[in-house]
């Protein structure tokens, strides 16, 4: 049996007996309540459960490996290949499966700027699916829509699980793209993120041969009209420090940098909602109302208020909701070039300065590691140890180019728009996890502002011996004492010996890299 081409799945599946295109938030949130897919929360926002998927799975995303691909992708443990008939073969199944469904269709855009911008379509079997895309990507206009013509199509079917033995996958659950077709096909998954990172694997993919620098990053603006980038993984306070009353909030997640400066893949943020509260992160809390999302956030049963404390579900609670949500947002999502780019990381040992600026040989060590430090799930009643995480370019499992690539890229512009380059860490001071603290915001935003502000360029600095990192020996409202990681350690041996060890896995990590020896060289002491 031969499988249908891309064209084929999409017109049967558009020409099906209940196909519901554009439709707006209001209405596809009744739909959504009324068919159980989801709850109104108290707040107005939308919440939906996400069952056994609650967060991203990696090892069941793969990438059609054709002549489109086949010489480009960086193929190995993350992107890893499916042949064209298999991939075929599901869209056939998922096809059929969908097709006496009732579908709910939304035409978008990846891409603030329209120089650059990807037309978009997703197909789905879920209502609140569909709310979540329209306010997370970038909304045509009313009088765009009649000439919408998209590149690339989503087709999401979240109850059809694949068979492994004939499929090729790694469970029932798959993210597959196929650059031929021009499809994105997910099953057996309803975390709705999964929509949202497929298409930036898709970008990452598309916009460097345009000259553009695909990054996982958020991005805001001064009064200065000066853009800002914050790099990091989840969890290290990308959304949370881009969203700063003083600033206005470009994106938080997805930019490209281009020869004109700076745009904003998404229309809309996905924000992290564990121990949110109106006082710590004002501008998120309050952006979570009608229009909002919440996914797997646990609701008091009697007043339906979110409880953003309870993790019962999953500690990955998560709120999708417009840009434009947030106060003074910039819209649509363009920059200008960054006079500052952030490398955030939430170390758990405890051995990373507060802030640090780095060389350009140090900028792309630590771009091409991309580090944070998480802690390891153990048995209840078990100390948690921390265990760090290297992601390349702070984003592999959405890179399908070699991280070489998008590094070349970061340091020729960091270099032509004479950006300075800073890591910050957000993670513990004082010792590792269970002996130290956590980072206060307070502390985080007074050295980010002070550092964007150019307070910083004319203080003294040292240099730390573990990591060659050069600290700052004052920053306006931080206590000098913690700005020097080592100073703040009661016990100097104890940092000393877990310093060493954080840098020998760094190390370890970078042999992998094709790296010039001068890149290699900005690394840590391998003492």
């Amino acid at each position: 049996m031969t499988s249908l081409s891309g064209a084929e799945a999409i017109k049967a599946l558009l020409s099906g007996p209940r196909v519901h295109l554009n439709l707006p938030v209001a209405q596809l949130v009744e739909i959504a309540i009324l068919r159980g897919e989801a709850r109104l929360a108290a707040n107005g926002a939308l919440l939906a459960t996400t069952g056994a998927h609650t967060g991203r799975s990696p090892k069941d995303k793969f990438t059609v490996d054709d002549p489109a691909t086949h010489c480009l992708v960086d193929w190995g443990r993350v992107n890893k290949p499916i042949s064209p008939d298999q991939f075929g073969n599901l869209l056939e199944r998922v096809t059929q499966h969908l097709a006496d469904r009732e579908l709910y269709v939304q035409d978008l855009y990846c891409g603030a700027d329209p120089k650059y911008r990807l037309p978009i379509r997703v197909i789905g079997a879920y209502a609140w699916h569909s709310v979540f895309v329209r306010q997370l990507f970038v909304r045509p206009e009313p009088s765009e829509l009649a000439t919408h013509s998209p590149e690339f199509t989503i087709i999401s079917a979240p109850e059809f699980e694949a068979v492994p033995e004939r499929d090729g996958t790694n469970s029932g659950a798959f993210i597959l793209a196929d650059f031929t077709r021009h499809i994105i096909l997910i099953g057996g998954t309803r975390y709705a993120g999964e929509m949202k990172k497929s298409i930036f694997g898709v970008m990452n993919f598309l916009v460097p041969r345009r000259d553009v620098l695909p990054m996982h990053c958020s991005a805001n603006v001064g009064a200065d009209g000066v853009t800002a980038l914050f790099f990091g993984l989840s969890g290290t306070g990308k959304t949370t420090l881009s969203a700063d009353p003083s600033r206005r909030l470009i994106g938080d997640d997805e930019h490209g940098w281009s020869a004109t400066g700076i745009f904003n893949f998404e229309g809309g943020c996905y924000a992290k909602c564990i121990d949110l509260s109106a006082e710590k992160e004002p501008q998120i809390f309050h952006a979570i109302r009608f229009g909002s999302v919440l996914e797997n956030v646990i609701l008091d049963p009697v007043t339906r208020e979110p409880d953003y404390a309870d993790t019962q579900l999953t500690e990955n609670t998560r709120a999708a909701y417009p840009v434009d949500f947030i106060d003074n947002a910039v819209v649509p999502g363009i920059g200008g070039h960054p006079r500052n780019v952030l490398f955030l990381a939430a170390d758990a040992f405890g051995v990373l300065p507060p802030i640090a600026r780095l060389t350009p040989e140090q900028a792309i060590y630590h771009f091409l590691s991309g580090y944070t430090a998480k802690l390891a799930g153990t048995e209840a009643g078990m100390s948690r140890e921390p265990a760090p995480e290297f992601s390349a370019c702070f984003g592999a499992p959405f890179l399908p180019l070699a991280p070489r690539v998008y590094a070349e890229m970061l340091g020729a512009r960091l270099k032509q728009h004479q950006a300075a380059c800073w890591l910050v860490n957000t993670g513990w001071s004082g010792g590792k996890y269970g002996v130290g603290k956590r980072m206060s915001l307070k502390i985080t935003r007074a050295l980010v502002n002070a550092a964007l502000a150019g307070q910083l360029d004319s203080v003294e600095f040292v240099t730390e011996p573990a990591f060659g990192l050069h600290i700052p020996v004052s920053c306006p409202d931080v206590p000098a004492e913690i700005l020097n990681p080592r100073n703040a350690w009661a016990d100097k041996d104890a940092y000393d010996h877990t310093a060493a060890d954080l840098a020998a896995r760094f190390a370890a990590n970078f042999e992998r890299f094709d790296a010039s020896e001068a890149i290699r060289s900005a690394g840590p002491s391998r003492l």
